[in-house]
């Protein structure tokens, strides 16, 4: 059992190069209602002789990687260093309001709870929904909840499929039983293929709308990047061929084909279709890995000419 000492919550900061935003990061931190919790920055390479703003109220580790990491390791070196059983996991440009890391930790009742998704909003129009946690249906389409909507319309909490890691919390047995985010991700999906693995194992994911973000969104690699669309595309098919059941390849791959005819005819956009050749040329260590299962919280299909007003916001 952990001493007194040790703090109930690590918050894990992922941050990348000079990381602008992370002094506004911290000083919201600084502002939470709920106490005792520690922050660990995971820097990718990070400056040297950088100094946290003055005053902060709770311990703070800074651990600097020389090189890019990728978000999906740099979480789970935080894990490694953490102290306390649950880990909280921010990135650098997002902003918490002051209840919200005690909205995530009282959601986190049942043992069965394993993640806790947070209402994240665009910064610049916090009256919108960006993330209300990871939805996904049975193409092993993935994309945010709610997004575009009123925050109005979001207010409602319940079950999600999983959580965004942009602004969560965890519970350490899920991260070590399901064996913590995929490395080889680098970046994006990595929280999907937790949240999958996580959703056979038994874990559930609930939704906190009171948990209020305010998030830049992208801020790292721009949205709508050639490098986003590539990483993306690739670890698509990573995903679904360590997660997806046989039988639902089929639906899979013809979802999938269209979303890559849609990137290269309507946006002139090659990348996804680079992206998942790049996977596909990788794909013997995830067929080694692979250990398959259907998620019990799934949305609905819908024609495939539905689907990219799901990643659209209406703002």
């Amino acid at each position: 059992m952990k001493g007194r000492e040790d703090p109930w919550i690590t918050v894990v900061v992922t941050a990348w190069r000079e990381a602008p935003w992370l002094g506004q990061c911290l000083q919201a931190l600084a502002a939470q209602t709920f106490r005792p919790f520690e922050v660990l920055v995971v820097w990718n390479e990070g400056p040297e002789g950088w100094r946290p703003p003055p005053g902060l109220p709770f311990p703070l580790r800074v651990h600097r990687n020389p090189h890019n990491a990728g978000f999906a390791a740099a979480v789970n070196q935080g894990l490694r260093m953490a102290r306390g059983p649950y880990l909280a996991v921010l990135n650098d440009d997002a902003f918490p309001e002051p209840g919200w890391l005690a909205a995530l930790a009282t959601a986190m009742g049942e043992e069965t709870i394993g993640a806790c998704a947070s209402l994240m909003v665009f910064h610049h129009r916090p009256g919108i929904v960006q993330s209300a946690g990871i939805a996904m249906d049975r193409a092993a389409i993935a994309w945010d909840r709610w997004r575009g909507r009123p925050v109005a319309e979001a207010l409602r909490p319940g079950e999600a499929f999983g959580a965004c890691a942009g602004a969560a919390l965890y519970r350490r047995a899920l991260l070590e039983t399901v064996g913590g985010f995929d490395e080889r991700f680098f970046a994006y999906l990595e929280d999907v293929d937790l949240a999958w693995r996580a959703q056979t194992a038994g874990w559930r994911c609930v939704y906190v709308p009171e948990a209020r973000v305010r998030h830049r969104t992208s801020a790292a690699f721009q949205e709508g990047s050639p490098r986003k669309q590539r990483l993306l595309g690739r670890n698509k098919v990573w995903l679904v061929v360590k997660n997806a059941p046989l039988e639902d390849w089929p639906l899979i791959l013809a979802y999938d084909l269209m979303a890559v005819l849609y990137a290269w005819i309507w946006r002139r956009d090659p990348n996804p279709l680079y992206g998942r050749l790049e996977g596909w040329r990788g794909l013997k260590p995830f067929l080694a890995d692979r250990r398959p299962g259907r998620p019990r919280c799934l949305e609905p299909l819908v024609p495939p000419w539905q689907v990219p007003a799901r990643w659209a916001p209406r703002l």
